[in-house]
């Protein structure tokens, strides 16, 4: 059974069944993630036939401390950079006693009080791994899994890839010089200040990650320096008592000028980071996706971090910066970002190049028919409620309720909405998929009110 779902401001509301339409398309949802049960919710809503498959025995991806599906780079410690009402799904408050900026736990229960609510659990197939997706004869798709039963071959109208883009970690390439006595990590494989303690620790990266990890050794281990290349305009969460993204970000669509100055006076208000010994951002603030921390900069000014530029070379017990100085070190952890990877799809029919894969929307590429990509963006926000849009949109569709415009036309759209964003954002393997959130959310709403009028002509 589906549900359709009465909307509450307040609470989740009360949800009533609706038959599954064996007549509409068939489709696959790949992983159970935060993108994959928004895909899911929204095909049960639909009366959309379809198949979950997570190969873990979880669902909330990332935000499932040790997750079993092996792909979470979830930590301790770890908190949303969102405030809550900002990453909330739109139907599905979170509730009114989690703080400001929930804890990785409290979002892995909301993910599975949004699940139970409307009821689809029984939908997701959970240790099974999707081995490959491949073009059907007939046009269609064939999806191999293979599970606890074994290997299985099944065939659907459409796919919604659902994978996520923070699982397959990207090490510095090609390496740096020299050679390194200790032990090399990834910020994937970063768990607890256990990890650090005692160490004489270099973090490498200026995002969130590796802030969070700087902060944690600072107070664990023997020695921290955080190695940065690029400097970036660090945010603090509050402004004027509110979280900044309910304070300086703006609700609805605004031209971009203005969601600009809003993060230029964010990142004034925060202060400088050159006192601590960063070089100052070479961008403006809004031409990067935001960092934000509340205690770098006061470990940085206890001297319990140590800031340092980019590495020039591993030399054994010790990384020796470009700026000539070096620290001890026995262990580095590279928070140095993800590669966008698809294992279950043949490169030659999709591959993001240095992590760019242009998509119209995002979600969907005119030579692919079928095949839709959700949560495959970087926002400045979080990235559920775009999530959650791509996938009502998609449901809509294969429903088809909603109808495309030309292929001339969404092939223009899409190289537009490219060039618009790389020439916002600083050239950068992190900056291929950002978007502005409430923009983005605008433009879709407004592309599916013209799609349901060309269904209905």
């Amino acid at each position: 059974m589906a549900y359709l779902v009465k909307q509450s401001h307040r609470a989740p509301a009360v949800t009533a069944p609706v038959p599954v339409d064996d007549s509409l398309p068939r489709a696959c949802v790949i992983g159970a993630g935060s993108s994959g049960i928004a895909a899911a919710k929204h095909l049960h809503q639909a009366g959309v036939p379809f198949d979950c498959f997570e190969m873990g025995s979880d669902i909330g991806g990332t935000w499932v401390l040790d997750n079993s599906n092996g792909q979470s780079a979830c930590y301790d410690t770890l908190e949303i950079n969102t405030s809550c009402p900002r990453m909330a799904y739109s139907d599905f408050p979170m509730p009114e006693d989690y703080p400001p900026y929930a804890r990785h736990d409290q979002v892995a229960a909301y993910f599975q009080a949004y699940v139970d609510h409307f009821g689809f659990r029984h939908t997701i197939t959970f240790d099974t791994t999707v081995e490959d997706v491949s073009r059907a004869a007939d046009g269609r798709w064939d999806v191999r899994t293979s599970g606890p039963g074994g290997t299985e071959t099944r065939t659907y109208d459409a796919v919604l890839v659902a994978n996520g883009h923070h699982w397959d970690p990207r090490w510095p390439d090609p390496a740096y010089p020299g050679t390194f006595d200790g032990e090399q990590i990834h910020a994937h494989d970063y768990r607890s200040a256990d990890q650090l303690a005692g160490r004489d620790v270099v973090v490498v990266g200026a995002g969130n990650s590796a802030m969070d990890i700087a902060v944690e050794s600072s107070s664990t281990a023997r020695t921290t320096t955080w190695s940065v290349r690029r400097s970036e305009w660090v945010l603090r969460k509050f402004f004027l008592g509110k979280p900044s993204d309910q304070g300086l970000l703006p609700p609805g669509w605004v031209p971009w000028w203005v969601t600009a100055l809003r993060l230029r006076i964010g990142a004034t208000a925060a202060g400088s980071m050159t006192k601590y010994g960063l070089p100052a951002p070479t961008h403006k603030p809004g031409q990067s996706h935001p960092v934000q921390s509340e205690r770098i900069r006061e470990r940085l000014a206890a001297g319990a971090v140590t800031a340092r530029p980019a590495i020039e070379r591993l030399d054994g017990d010790r990384v020796v910066f470009v700026d000539g100085t070096s620290s001890p070190a026995d262990l580095i952890v590279w928070a140095t970002g993800y590669r966008v990877t698809f294992p279950f799809l043949d490169p030659a029919l999709v591959a993001a190049r240095d992590n760019e894969l242009p998509l119209w929307k995002r979600a969907v590429h005119p030579d692919l028919p079928g095949l839709h990509f959700l949560g495959l963006l970087q926002p400045l926000g979080a990235v559920m409620p775009l999530a959650e849009a791509q996938a009502a949109w998609i449901a809509e569709t294969l429903c088809g309720d909603y109808v495309p415009p030309a292929d001339g036309d969404v092939r223009r759209q899409m190289a537009a909405e490219h060039r618009r964003y790389r020439r916002r954002f600083y050239d950068s393997p992190r900056h291929t998929m950002e978007v502005d959130f409430d923009r983005y959310l605008w433009d879709l709403a407004r592309e599916r009110t013209k799609g349901r009028a060309r269904a209905s002509s």
